[in-house]
């Protein structure tokens, strides 16, 4: 099933620069590619800086799935070899403002010319079964970073300065198809992170994706592992997810998996049938 997700348009981008794919990367259409090459200027300037301390920098994440649908980012991720203390020295000769309130998690973020960046060293994390906040081990490689992501649209990268897509993931397939997979297993990744089957149903309504049978599969599974996430991160979800384009795809993710049934009343009172015109729908069909 081809995605209703817009792409970017190939007028979208004038930009000189091109993007190449990595080998292993899924071929992508080249307006995808287009959008990618037409980043901030400051972004380049910052990656300049990087490479002169013989250290990697890439655009991940979020704002390399947004660029490619033609979605402007609202900040910029990025993920670096650099170990935290590095990167705050290179941010503090580049921008104004800079903040380390999560430095312990390998996170310096900066503002400049209107633009918030984050970078964060590569990780390798560990979780406990009792607990979504990882013990953080940095990593050397940008590959094992992406493996650790929620999805695999999310686990793609723009290596800087040399415009180069990573995408070991196969996440450019699954945006053009319009499907939601994870990196490894979802049952893994779930575990690590309950939070994450939450995210899977808010990605279905921002982006319009169709969450694939394992993936759902793994949701039905282990939805009471819910409830080690606190009341505030599960608030925030379903707030992108009720700002979604198909916001009821996302609230029916929710309803078959069950994590409905675990969530605010509001939510989980949402497949409590009532009669509209005569005839008996559940709650979220109406909205």
């Amino acid at each position: 099933m081809k995605s209703n997700l817009h792409l970017a348009n190939e007028s979208d981008s004038a930009a000189p620069a091109k993007v190449t794919l990595q080998e292993n990367a899924a071929h992508a259409p080249a307006n995808m590619l287009g959008a990618l090459s037409d980043l901030p200027a400051p972004i380049h300037e910052l990656a300049e800086l990087f490479t002169a301390r013989g250290q990697e920098l890439s655009l991940v994440g979020g704002p390399v799935r947004d660029d490619m649908c033609g979605r402007i980012p609202h900040d910029w991720e990025l993920a670096t070899s650099a170990r935290p203390d590095e990167t705050e020295q290179i941010l503090k000769n580049w921008a104004g403002t800079v903040w380390t309130m999560g430095k312990e998690f390998g996170t310096i973020g900066a503002h400049k010319h209107g633009l918030n960046v984050e970078v964060t060293t590569y990780r390798s994390d560990e979780y406990q079964s009792d607990s979504r906040k990882p013990a953080v081990q940095f990593g050397d490689t940008l590959e094992g970073d992406l493996s650790r992501r929620d999805f695999t649209v999310n686990a793609m990268a723009l290596r800087l300065p040399d415009l180069t897509l990573v995408d070991p993931h196969q996440g450019i397939t699954d945006l053009v198809s319009g499907q939601l997979r994870t990196p490894v297993s979802p049952e893994p990744s779930f575990d690590d992170d309950p939070l994450r089957m939450m995210r899977a149903a808010s990605f279905a309504s921002q982006l319009d994706l169709d969450v694939t049978m394992p993936v759902m599969a793994a949701m039905e599974n282990m939805a009471s592992r819910i409830e080690i996430v606190s009341p505030e991160r599960i608030r925030v979800e379903l707030e992108n997810l009720m700002l979604g384009v198909n916001h009821r795809k996302g609230l029916e993710r929710m309803v078959y998996s069950g994590l409905a049934a675990l969530g605010p009343p509001a939510v989980a009172n949402m497949r409590s049938p009532v009669v509209a015109h005569g005839h008996p729908k559940d709650v979220y069909e109406l909205n």
